[in-house]
């Protein structure tokens, strides 16, 4: 019996390192057999997949992808955490948001949240949530030198500010024992409304609250740098971070203008970011956020401790779909823990139902429970920055913060945040790479679970009370579901009309094992559109297609098969289709060198992976006539 030497976990001792090398020649003979010549990092590159901001993630990190290490958290640059004890001491701060416009409604929601979980109060005031003198009524039985509120009262974010800091003094909170954050955002309200006329006028009685913080309420900030107008706009994870550089900056002249110091003028910011279901990338960007502010402090002869942003992390709505919402319960979870992770020290979950309306006591719950059993099941917080030394999300936060800080040089090279938004250069990039992601998200390169993607049509619909209309006329608020949600609309239209949604048969050719994949594949394609598949009976031929589809109900056709059976029997089945009335015949899969014979035999299009389905479920609605 051998002995194995009690030297550690040696295990691996006597085989020798594995090279970069030898690694890519393992890749180069698995791409060979599926028929791709590649070789070296050309091998590599087959495998790398293209993010937004011309960053590449790589299939493989090592060692040598990280020159510099990270530092330590609550130490410059601050891309481990702001604070050196991080989430280990008391978690993230829970902090739930409220929208409803009734007062009495809101505080027994305001109240359930805290007693169940919920750490602070995020709350809609004025045109969006509730009126400015109710909010007394809202924020009843709140300890407000125990729960900080946060205010969110667009345009009117003086006399909101000035009714929570009548409310501290009225219930007896001492000036230094306040909580909170008065909110206070022009540049942001400007760029959703698109209204600059009052802004220089907003801005000055911002800084005179921020004036009035710093001298007397320590624990209460005024100002909000809030990024999510230009993440829900469209931007990417660097324009979100440039525009939030920007705005910070114009924030830090307004403010030692008014004669703060630059230390002071950092400690009345809270920055808002946006948290996605793209986990890596959102990690990297909380961190790329710290180490770029912690530079803009530096530049502006701050002191070191004064660079450290204090991040308040938002569940993304431009991820929410308002079909199969359940889902949304795990796009933000997935999106939380990254928050977390990535080290925000106030995490919002917007509850699944966000998109549809006002969230129901059940929806409120699963949020803040949400990040309740990732702190207190999962433990997320029990280790500071536990993304820290990952080659991959070094390296990423690396590459977001050069991409992040060349827009924001960008932004300042054009006179501003506030010049940029006016001359509408930030609109028009945004535009731009909302466009292409639209683009990859009709021909579902990037998939939305539940709507481009295993849709379900027969699942009832989710309703709730009308959310308050939030204020618009600038920047664009956008959905990844938004193609598919107007087709699926107009197939309930349909529906509501006739009693029967569109229809499609699914002509599938030979035995389950020839057809089954191309079948799948055309009734979640179609089904994205809200056209019913038909595929009874199982499998067709020429003889008995043209009766089935009469039977279908069915307008429109798909073949469906392996491409032997294409060659010997599509040309037959598409004949027999249209000549029992098929407006428009598909065949799922490349024609390869039979198109046009295909074509010939009355084919109309050929529907594959990767294509452009918002265009063919369009014509498809339009052609069958669905308005």
């Amino acid at each position: 019996m051998t002995v194995l030497p009690d030297d550690g976990f040696s295990l691996a001792a006597e085989f020798p390192d594995a090279t970069h090398e030898q690694w890519q020649r393992l890749v180069e003979g698995v791409l060979r057999k599926t028929g791709k010549d590649a070789q070296g990092s050309a091998a590599e590159d087959v495998l790398s997949t293209a993010l937004e901001d011309g960053l590449v993630a790589r299939p493989l990190y090592t060692a040598r992808d990280n020159a510099e290490g990270p530092g330590f958290p609550g130490f410059a640059p601050f891309t481990r955490g702001g604070k050196p004890e991080g989430a280990a001491v008391s978690g993230w701060d829970v902090r739930q948001r409220h929208d409803r416009s009734d007062p009495v409604r809101t505080n027994e929601a305001v109240l359930s949240d805290l007693e169940n979980g919920a750490a602070s109060v995020w709350l809609a005031v004025g045109e969006a949530g509730v009126p400015v003198d109710a909010i007394g009524t809202a924020l009843d039985g709140v300890y407000l030198d125990l729960a900080p509120v946060v205010l969110d009262a667009g345009s009117e974010f003086a006399a909101a500010a000035k009714e929570l800091l009548r409310l501290y003094e009225e219930r007896g909170i001492a000036p230094e024992a306040a909580l909170g954050s008065l909110g206070a955002d022009p540049l942001g309200h400007a760029a959703r409304t698109g209204r600059y006329k009052n802004l220089a006028a907003e801005l000055a009685s911002a800084t005179e609250l921020a004036v009035l913080c710093d001298r007397t309420y320590p624990g209460v900030r005024a100002i909000a740098v809030d990024a999510l107008p230009y993440h829900e706009a469209g931007a990417s994870a660097a324009q979100e971070l440039g525009c939030s550089l920007a705005s910070g900056v114009a924030w830090l002249r307004e403010l030692t203008a008014a004669g703060l110091s630059v230390e002071a003028a950092c400690g009345q910011l809270e920055f808002r970011y946006a948290a996605s279901a793209d986990q890596f990338l959102t990690i990297a960007k909380l961190r790329a956020a710290r180490r770029l502010w912690s530079r803009v402090a530096e530049v502006c002869g701050a002191e070191p401790a004064a660079g450290a942003q204090r991040q308040h992390a938002v569940t993304s709505t431009v991820m929410m779909t308002r079909r199969d919402p359940w889902v949304n319960m795990l796009r933000t979870t997935v999106a939380s823990l990254a928050a977390g992770v990535g080290g925000a020290d106030a995490v919002t979950v917007l509850p699944f139902d966000h998109a549809l309306g006002l969230p129901d006591a059940f929806a409120r719950r699963i949020a803040r429970n949400t990040s309740t059993i990732l702190l207190e099941e999962s433990h997320l917080g029990r280790v500071i920055d536990p993304a820290g030394g990952s080659w991959y999300v070094e390296q990423l936060t690396d590459e977001l913060a050069h991409a992040a800080w060349q827009w924001f040089q960008e932004i300042e090279q054009a006179g501003g945040q506030s010049a940029a938004l006016q001359s509408g250069l930030i609109a028009q990039r945004l535009g731009a790479t909302w466009e292409s992601r639209s683009k990859n998200l009709a021909k579902r390169r990037e998939p939305v679970t539940g709507v481009s993607e295993f849709p379900l049509l027969a699942q009832s619909p989710v309703e709730r009370d009308p959310a308050p209309a939030l204020p618009g006329g600038g920047l664009p608020r956008v959905r990844r579901d938004e193609a598919f949600e107007a087709l699926r609309s107009r197939s309930d239209a349909h529906l509501a009309a006739t009693g029967t949604r569109p229809r499609v048969f699914l002509a599938a050719l030979g035995p389950a094992a020839a057809h089954t994949a191309r079948v799948t594949f055309a009734a979640n394609l179609f089904q994205a559109g809200g056209i019913e598949p038909v595929h009874e009976p199982v499998f067709v031929d020429a003889a008995s297609a043209a009766q089935a589809f009469k039977d279908s109900g069915a307008a429109v056709a798909c073949i469906c098969s392996s491409d032997a059976l294409y060659a010997e029997q599509a040309g037959p089945v598409a004949e027999a289709l249209k000549s029992a009335g098929a407006q428009r015949v598909f065949l799922a899969g490349r024609p390869g060198e039979q198109r046009e014979t295909y074509e010939r035999a009355g084919v109309d299009e050929f529907v594959v992976a990767g294509g452009d389905a918002v265009a063919v479920l369009t014509s498809v609605l339009d052609r069958i006539g669905v308005a």
